[in-house]
């Protein structure tokens, strides 16, 4: 079964297995306004229904898995729902607390709120294409909580700091020998390798599973809080110069000049 009462993804559920498609090749599947509602409720729709035993998040095109959210949309001028005017950390809490595994399949780039998303799923397969990384500081902007906190307690405290504070791009296998990525395949096969898994999980007890997840989230569970103290942070200091000149010159591609 389709879906197509969303407009910037595409939902598909099949033989137990929901996909969600971000359905932006054209912007790298950059999220905008309305986009992480629509993939939050698609998860929640997959994540509660009883016929569904596995989510896989991916993005459209051979380009990019996604690329956070879309630069044309000015950060100091959103204004929806959430504590950054986008429901970030909503999005973020659907990928926990569906009682469903939740598999990033993953070709070419992962950048920036896509890397987080990868980081946040509770497996990512990836494609050789896959590039990964953060670019947060570089665009005037930070994913505190999941996008900082968790991420140390996946790839180690000081790579965690190397990806945010140089913002450098890594393979898909540099990203499985760190722990980000739990398998890499060539891109043909891809698409076969995650149906393989997700079949995998269909053979085993759904319950077991449910509170295996919910028990890995407990330990972690206080980054959540950390999350939503570091977007209050955020929204303030989206409205600052600082982040508003490094946004406009990562836009205009040239050199930012910061004061500290």
């Amino acid at each position: 079964m389709s879906e197509s009462g969303y407009s910037d993804i595409l939902y598909e559920e099949q033989n137990g297995i929901a996909t969600v498609t971000f359905n932006r090749p054209e912007a790298l599947n950059a999220f905008r306004m309305g986009m992480y509602e629509e993939v939050a409720d698609a998860i929640h729709r997959a994540g509660w229904n009883k016929e569904i035993r596995v989510i896989v998040l991916t993005g459209a095109g051979n380009r990019a898995f996604g690329v956070g959210g879309d630069t044309s949309n000015k950060k100091s001028e959103r204004a929806g729902r959430g504590l950054v005017g986008v429901p970030v950390e909503q999005l973020q809490a659907a990928i926990r607390d569906v009682p469903k595994p939740v598999i990033a399949k993953v070709r070419g780039y992962a950048i920036g709120g896509g890397n987080v998303l990868c980081t946040l799923c509770d497996m990512t397969i990836a494609g050789e294409s896959a590039v990964f990384g953060q670019v947060g500081p570089k665009v005037g902007s930070v994913d505190p909580g999941f996008g900082t906190a968790y991420l140390a307690r996946i790839v180690g405290e000081k790579k965690a700091r190397e990806i945010w504070y140089m913002c450098r791009r890594y393979t898909a296998q540099e990203a499985l020998a760190m722990g980000l990525v739990n398998k890499v395949v060539p891109d043909d096969e891809l698409d076969a390798e995650v149906e393989r898994w997700c079949n995998e999980i269909k053979e085993l007890s759904p319950t077991a599973i449910a509170i295996a997840k919910l028990s890995f989230n407990a330990d972690t569970e206080n980054i959540r809080g950390i999350s939503n103290l570091g977007f209050q942070a955020v929204a303030l200091y989206y409205q600052s110069d600082e982040a508003k000149e490094i946004s406009r010159a990562f836009r205009e591609k040239r050199k930012s000049a910061p004061k500290s």
